[in-house]
C-alpha cells in the first residue's frame, strides 16, 4: 500500500466519528473503499456509524475513543494495524464548541476545548507518528476551524484552541519529511450537532439560529479532506478553508 495514491484500500482512522464532520467522512470514504477505524465517546452512536457503512457494503470498525486518553488513541492506531496491518491516514476531528463569553467564566468549557482540540490532537500525533515512520508513508489530516483565521466574539477561547491546531499542523509539516503528508482541513460554518452544545445558552441559541441560516452540510467537509487524501504520492495538500459563501 506504500504510496499508493487514491482512496480504495486506504486504511483510515477518524476521531470524533459518530456525528458530524467525522460522520459524513466516513461515510464519504468508505464509499470510496477505504477501510476505516472510527473513534468516537458514544458507543451506541458509533456503533450506528459502523452499522450503516457496514449496510452499504463498507469496511468500518468502531473503537470508543475519548481523545483526551492517550491510551484511546494508542488503542485506535493499533486497532489499525492489528486489523488491517497499517494506518495510512489520520483524521483528527473530535471537537466541541462550547463557546461563551468571558464573564461567564465557564471555565469547565475552557479547558474541555483545550483537552480536546490541543492536547487531543497532540495525543493523535503521538499515537500516529511512531507508525507512519515505521512505515515510512503516512498522513495527518487535521480539522482546524476558520475561527483561527477570523475571531468573533464570544469564540476566544474556541478560536485560541483552533489557532493552535493550525501551528501544531504547520510545524508539524515542517518536521515531517519527505515521507509523510500533512493537511489542515479548515470548515467554516458547518451543520452538525456540536454547533450550540454546551457553552452558554444565548451564545448556543445564536449559533443554532445561524447554522440554520447559512451553515454548510459536512459532506462539503468530506469532500475536502477526501481530495486531500486521494492526491497521488509525493503531493501534499497543505491547507483547505471551506466556507459557506455567506460568511464573512
Amino acid at each position: 500500500m506504500s504510496g499508493t495514491s487514491g482512496i480504495e484500500g486506504k486504511v483510515i482512522a477518524i476521531t470524533g466519528a459518530s456525528s458530524g464532520i467525522g460522520e459524513a467522512t466516513a461515510i464519504h470514504l468508505a464509499a470510496r473503499g477505504a477501510r476505516l477505524v472510527l473513534g468516537a465517546r458514544r458507543e451506541e452512536r458509533l456503533n450506528a456509524v459502523v452499522a450503516a457503512i457496514a449496510a452499504q457494503g463498507g469496511t468500518a470498525t468502531g473503537v470508543v475513543v475519548d481523545v483526551t486518553r492517550r491510551e484511546d488513541l494508542r488503542r485506535l492506531t493499533d486497532t489499525a494495524v492489528d486489523r488491517y496491518g497499517r494506518l495510512d491516514v489520520l483524521v483528527s476531528n473530535a471537537g466541541t464548541m462550547a463557546v461563551s463569553p468571558f464573564d461567564d467564566l465557564r471555565q469547565d468549557d475552557w479547558d474541555a476545548m483545550v483537552a480536546t482540540h490541543i492536547t487531543g490532537l497532540l495525543n493523535g500525533i503521538g499515537a500516529a507518528l511512531p507508525v507512519f515512520r515505521r512505515q515510512r508513508a503516512g498522513h495527518f489530516v487535521n480539522v482546524g476551524s476558520t475561527a483561527a483565521y477570523v475571531v468573533k466574539s464570544p469564540q476566544a477561547v474556541y478560536a485560541a484552541t483552533k489557532t493552535a491546531v493550525k501551528v501544531i499542523t504547520e510545524g508539524l509539516r515542517q518536521e515531517s519529511g519527505p515521507d509523510l503528508r500533512v493537511t489542515l482541513v479548515s470548515p467554516g460554518f458547518t451543520n452538525t450537532e456540536g454547533v450550540g452544545k454546551g457553552g452558554s445558552p444565548e451564545a448556543a441559541e445564536a449559533l443554532a439560529r445561524q447554522r440554520d441560516e447559512i451553515a454548510m452540510p459536512p459532506s462539503a467537509i468530506a469532500s475536502a479532506i477526501g481530495y486531500a487524501v486521494e492526491q497521488p504520492e509525493g503531493v501534499d495538500v497543505s491547507e483547505i478553508v471551506v466556507r459557506p459563501t455567506v460568511q464573512a
